[in-house]
């Protein structure tokens, strides 16, 4: 082999060198890249289930007193009859006066549970008013109040005026229609005084079903 036979062969087993080296550096950068994705998928997978299990410690407890406490299935009509005679019932035991109720169409947008509702309109002393308003938070019954008002009574100062949505949640029974009867009229009586201007907007919560 002449020296001009050996200088190409050198030549070229160095460009395949070079060309291998090359080719070998870029499978590994491509492999280190996907070893970096498969990394940061599973880093996150673990947050996640850190997370998920840190939030069963906090809600363990709330999960075992719903299923203690997950009431039967009821008719909504009837949900609504027993949350107005009883919130009338611990009005007149606290000796509020009456001037306006109303039973709210049902809130059937839940897909676990159904809301029976019921609007009021008292007069009463601070603390008959505060007694009535603590005998309808029932949580073991699923019942709240979502909407609240207190104003003073502009005839008696010793009286405050108090607007109060109360509701229940309640499990439909199955195939229970989705439309409830018409809301009965609400019961006549005095006009309520006017609210005076300037006081906060009426508080709201809400349940998740």
């Amino acid at each position: 082999m002449s020296e001009r036979e050996k200088k190409l062969v050198m030549l070229f087993g160095l460009a395949a060198f070079v060309l291998l080296n090359v080719f070998a550096i870029k499978t590994f950068k491509d492999y280190k890249k996907k070893l970096s994705a498969r990394l940061v998928d599973a880093e996150s997978k673990v947050q996640i289930a850190t997370a998920y299990s840190s939030k069963y410690d906090t809600v363990v407890d709330e999960m075992d007193w719903l299923t203690d406490n997950l009431p039967d299935p009821k008719v909504g009509q009837s949900v609504q009859s027993q949350l107005e005679q009883y919130a009338s019932g611990q009005a007149a035991a606290a000796q509020l006066e009456v001037k306006r109720k109303k039973i709210l169409e049902n809130d059937q947008t839940g897909t676990r549970f159904h809301r029976a509702r019921v609007e009021y309109e008292v007069t009463g002393t601070e603390a008959s008013l505060y007694r009535w308003l603590s005998k309808l938070q029932i949580p073991n019954k699923f019942s709240a109040i979502t909407s609240l008002r207190l104003s003073p009574n502009t005839a008696d100062d010793t009286k405050i005026d108090c607007k109060v949505t109360a509701e229940q949640w309640y499990r439909p029974l199955s195939g229970e229609a989705a439309d409830t009867p018409e809301p009965s009229a609400p019961e006549a009586g005095p006009t309520p005084s006017p609210i005076p201007p300037g006081l906060p907007g009426n508080p709201e919560s809400a349940a998740q079903q």
